[in-house]
């Protein structure tokens, strides 16, 4: 239904949720295979990729580069003649809406090339610091200039990369230390890349070695939080098989959570490369049972209780606990996310004002929240324009009525079918 002309979408409590699913591929492995089949040497084939917003961007911004790119009949099979790590576009301005990945990782790759190049995004991208990233290229020698010195959108002069080595804040984001790896096997030199304070999202630097060990190319971690790409190195084109995605899989766990159901993620299991599938270790601490096979997940809910989550690791999973904890019996508090605020909106704030919505009492913190339950009541949730937001708090419609999502339609950043699939398995 549409009030002045806006969407909404009821979401109807359904029992206990007793399902089988495949979520999309991971929109970041989608993209980071991208941009190094992009770099590589010869062609690959990217399979199971996601087919959203933001890898439409990255693969658009690949196209504008110069980069042959087939994405066949559905989108899924993505067929990519790398360029050598050289672009064969030398001048571009490119446009990533606000796909944060898009936005870093081609602010790096840029510097390997030859030309002047300009990356912004939408009014939210421009809110979203870069400031460390540009440091870093600075620092291995990269004529790049941002808004404020921190801000998109990004204009590079690039000659090459020199190599080097540089110190990077990683509390932001961990993104910008990806970006830097994986452009860093075209520089001329050795690059070294030394983390300095905190590193949030670690897992997703892991994700990343593994993506660019799977092209061809190994790197050196001589000492914690200290990485070396010795020049030389060049990515090979392959065939990668991208995983489904562990973060869009949170939402289907935590529906068996909150309904006291069970749920079967195929195609993620044991020996996934996504951080983010620690999720499942945070339910069983709450009370669910998980089980894991080597290509599934299946999670069945239980009496759930409260628990301390620092989530710094796994944020992108943050407010998917947020609201299977408005179900506990006791408070949880949830840490370690700060970095969350420069995300798609500010998720701490933008959680603790739409649960109050319901009837939770939440308590915000710098960085992060405390949940204390209490009885719930339908409310109109509002989105920001961020699809975690949307797909969290339609888990808390599955059990409590009345609630409704405004704008559904923001889940198309990353998992364009998600409200379709849910009235699937709803039925």
């Amino acid at each position: 239904m549409t009030v002045a002309s806006r969407s909404l979408r009821e979401i109807r409590p359904i029992g206990p949720l007793h399902a089988k699913v495949r979520p999309p591929g991971s929109k970041s492995l989608t993209n980071r295979a991208l941009l190094v089949a992009a770099l590589a040497e010869g062609d690959s084939l990217v399979t199971n990729a996601l087919v959203s917003d933001d890898t439409r961007y990255m693969a658009g911004a690949l196209r504008v580069l110069g980069l042959v790119i087939d994405e066949g009949d559905d989108g899924t099979r993505i067929a990519i003649a790398g360029c050598g790590g050289a672009f064969p576009v030398a001048r571009a301005d490119l446009y990533v809406g606000d796909a944060g990945t898009a936005m870093r990782f081609l602010t790096a790759a840029l510097a390997v090339g030859r030309g002047r190049y300009t990356v912004d995004g939408d009014e939210r991208m421009r809110r979203r610091p870069i400031g460390d990233l540009v440091d870093g290229l600075r620092q291995l020698g990269v004529d790049i200039s941002a808004r404020d010195g921190r801000y998109p959108p990004v204009t590079i002069a690039a000659t090459g990369l020199s190599g080097g080595t540089c110190a990077i804040d990683g509390s932001t984001s961990s993104q910008f230390i990806s970006a830097l790896l994986m452009a860093a096997p075209y520089a001329r030199g050795d690059v070294t890349v030394r983390v300095t304070g905190d590193l949030v999202s670690a897992p997703y630097v892991t994700m990343t070695r593994r993506v660019m060990a799977d092209f061809g190319v190994e790197i050196d971690e001589p000492e914690p939080r200290v990485w070396r790409v010795p020049a030389g190195r060049r990515y090979r084109g392959t065939t990668y098989a991208v995983e489904p995605d562990a973060s869009a899989a949170s939402y289907w766990f935590a529906a068996a959570a909150v309904t006291g159901g069970t749920v079967r993620v195929d195609g993620i299991g044991s020996g996934s490369v996504q951080g983010d599938m620690a999720f499942v270790d945070l339910l069983a601490r709450m009370g669910c049972a998980v089980r894991r096979g080597a290509a599934w997940t299946e999670v069945s809910g239980g009496q759930l209780r409260g628990i301390d989550a620092d989530m710094r690791d796994i944020s992108d999973t943050a407010m998917t606990l947020a609201v299977v904890a408005l179900f506990a019996d006791s408070p949880t508090r949830i840490g370690g996310i700060a970095n969350v605020r420069v995300k798609e909106s500010d998720r701490i704030a933008a959680m603790t004002t739409e649960a109050r919505k319901l009837g939770a009492e939440v308590e915000e913190l710098p960085d992060g929240m405390i949940i204390r339950p209490r009885p719930l009541h339908g409310a109109v949730i509002e989105t920001y324009n961020d699809h975690r937001l949307a797909m969290s708090f339609a888990v808390v419609g599955l059990r409590q009525p009345g609630v409704v999502i405004a704008d559904p339609g923001c889940v198309a950043k990353t998992y364009p079918r998600f409200f379709d699939e849910l009235a699937r398995v709803g039925a």
